[in-house]
């Protein structure tokens, strides 16, 4: 048996569903890009202005032909991560990240390209981690090719499939040419799709241009698009968290019509990295427990509705990697995983994912396995469960003699990394006392060590060059 949590009674994701149909039909949506109200318009939306009221017959044509299980592929071509209305889940990096946690001056500063490489490298050696991100913003790389440069590092460095986003509309075609050079051709990347888009709408109920423009284009590519939608209960949504249940659903719904009228059946992910806004720091908290319950939520929604998942949980709001930090990600990593949410973003994330830690990364792996170690079950196995060990053994219980202790506590028990400290106090004393930071950075510079480049052809590595200079130049 496999565990799950569900926070919505299925009266509950009707009522959520249904007020967003209406806010839609009634309300509207902002769109701001002319090709986007053209093709809603043409499909029936009544347009006043840029705000488009979509009907629900819209809607449901919308989501019928929307593309709903695909795979994310490794680079040479083998599936890796499944994205299904299903329960199988998957883990990424958070991304985005302005700044770097200094292992050295315990101080956040601009993340540049080699924080970004080790970030790569140590995720790559992780094998909790199904999946790359462009974790942080490169500040050494000129602006106009930034979110280029971010991809282009990761696909340098990684042979995993990769979660992404584009900082332009300019950059959307560049960005797809890199992954077509990458695995051959434009077909190829279609057919088998290294990398998933995130697109955000801004609350509340705004789909700007630079967002229509990346769902039409990406729809178009083939390429998959995941949508964020990030409702801030009390501020840019309604305070309660079922309100903003129904506004993430509300643009979500307006992002699917979009992305299916510009290309029928093209892949897409329900997702979002919503937050409630904290009255007393005036924060969006992405520790706290109701982000979680509004993933949960939202989550149900997009499952109600047959669609893969997606949910940005394990970040913290600490400044530090500290019992607050690990508290709050190992919450935010099993909630996720018990509602099933396909692909779980935010490992390695401080600061309400303004920071990222290598360092975290490496301990949100573990919190990560233990989840992933609740998700595999209790194993009720063949033949008798403790009556044939004990005919061994008999009341002298000398277990760690038998054949079957040695054959399958591997399987039965997750095995930590030295960075999680299980040892008497006496070793660990011996060993210096050393705190969990430490061992975290230890690990994770044996990992770099460990690490091997892939070796690209060195054709694929001239396309990716003439792309970056030609970008570079416009």
């Amino acid at each position: 048996m496999k565990p799950l949590f569900q926070i919505l009674s299925p009266q509950a994701v009707n009522r959520i569903l249904e007020e967003a149909y209406q806010l839609l039909a009634e309300t509207g949506v902002r769109i701001s890009d002319p090709e986007a109200c053209s093709l809603l318009e043409d499909g029936g939306a009544k347009l006043a202005s840029d705000v488009a009221q979509i009907p629900g017959g819209m809607i449901d044509r919308a989501l019928s032909s929307v593309g709903k299980d695909f795979y994310l592929h490794i680079r040479s071509g083998e599936p890796a991560v499944h994205f299904s209305a299903g329960d199988d889940v998957h883990f990424d990096p958070g991304s985005c990240a302005v700044n770097i946690l200094d292992p050295q001056s315990m101080e956040h500063r601009p993340a540049v390209t080699a924080d970004l490489v080790r970030l790569v490298q140590v995720t790559e050696m992780l094998p909790q981690f199904a999946a790359q991100s462009t974790a942080v913003v490169c500040h050494d790389s000129p602006a106009i090719i930034g979110d280029i440069n971010r991809l282009y590092v990761v696909l340098t460095h990684s042979e995993k499939p990769v979660v992404t986003g584009a900082f332009s509309s300019r950059n959307i075609q560049a960005m797809i040419s890199l992954l077509a050079a990458d695995c051959g051709s434009r077909e190829k990347l279609r057919e088998m799709p290294r990398a998933i888009f995130d697109v955000c709408p801004s609350p509340p109920m705004h789909w700007t241009e630079f967002a229509c423009r990346c769902l039409i284009e990406l729809g178009r590519a083939g390429v998959p698009v995941e949508l964020v939608s990030m409702p801030l209960a009390g501020a840019t949504a309604p305070v309660t968290l079922a309100g903003s249940l129904v506004q993430h659903a509300a643009e979500s719904l307006a992002g699917i019509v979009i992305h299916q009228l510009a290309s029928p059946s093209a892949p897409l992910v329900w997702g979002g990295a919503p937050a409630i806004f904290d009255m007393r720091t005036g924060s969006a908290p992405m520790g706290a427990v109701e982000t979680a319950m509004l993933d949960a939520g939202y989550v149900a929604v997009g499952k109600h509705l047959g669609l893969p998942t997606h949910g940005y949980l394990g970040g913290s709001d600490s400044k530090l990697v500290d019992a607050q930090s690990g508290a709050e990600a190992a919450t935010g990593f099993l909630l996720g995983a018990l509602a099933g949410i396909n692909m779980i973003s935010g490992a390695g994330m401080l600061d309400s994912l303004n920071c990222q830690s290598v360092e975290k990364l490496v301990l949100d792996a573990e919190a990560i396995a233990s989840s992933q170690r609740l998700l595999a079950g209790i194993n009720i196995q063949d033949g008798t469960l403790a009556l044939g060990s004990f005919t061994q053994t008999g009341l002298e219980g000398d277990f760690l003699k038998l054949r079957e202790t040695r054959d399958l506590f591997r399987k039965e028990q997750h095995l930590p990394l030295e960075a999680i400290d299980r040892s008497s106090l006496q070793t660990w004393q011996l060993a210096g006392s050393p705190e969990v930071f430490t061992r975290a950075r230890l690990h994770a510079d044996l990992l770099v060590e460990q690490y091997q480049k892939p070796d690209l052809p060195t054709e694929t590595l001239t396309k990716f060059e003439q792309i970056l200079r030609s970008v570079s130049k416009s």
